[in-house]
């Protein structure tokens, strides 16, 4: 029995002394990890609003031709064709999974010929990752990158003749 009570005490004493260090450092720790609750109340971001901010961060970046699978996109230039439509969906080829304080993204996108997809990625998961942290203060746990296809300048030329390169 004084065996487990001598356990306590030490148990005690550790976790006095890590309260200790977190009363120093862990203030600005906490207010980072948690800016969603307050005092005030909880704020709480909708999925779609996440999947918006990802859609227009993966598109600013140089080497994204469009986003969504073969299916995603066909349906979409459908519906920006018809009248009255509210034109692109941002949030096409966006997944998220949004929890209290977390987020995860899968991307799907079209990349133009020519660039590097390495580098291409990279940029793209840092763009969307520091764009959803600012704006919503959810942590970004990953961002998950398909490439679905390549873009070819000259398939979409619509059939049109190149030029002739001898004459």
């Amino acid at each position: 029995m004084t065996q487990a009570v001598s356990k306590t005490d030490k148990t005690t004493d550790t976790s006095a002394q890590v309260g200790r260090d977190e009363a120093v450092t862990g203030a600005s720790v906490a207010t980072t990890r948690n800016r969603l609750t307050t005092d005030d109340g909880k704020i709480s971001v909708a999925q779609g609003v996440v999947q918006k901010i990802a859609g227009i961060a993966c598109r600013e970046i140089s080497g994204v031709h469009s986003m969504g699978s073969s299916g995603q996109r066909a349906f979409g230039a459908i519906r920006e064709r018809i009248p009255g439509s509210t034109g692109p969906n941002v949030a096409q080829g966006v997944g998220v999974e949004v929890g209290e304080t977390q987020a995860a993204v899968d991307l799907d996108i079209v990349v133009e010929y020519g660039v590097s997809i390495a580098e291409l990625g990279r940029s793209i998961q840092r763009n969307v990752k520091t764009s959803i942290e600012r704006m919503t203060g959810l942590e970004v746990v990953e961002v998950n990158i398909n490439i679905d296809d390549v873009y070819l300048p000259d398939a979409e030329s619509g059939g049109e003749p190149s030029p002739s390169r001898v004459s």
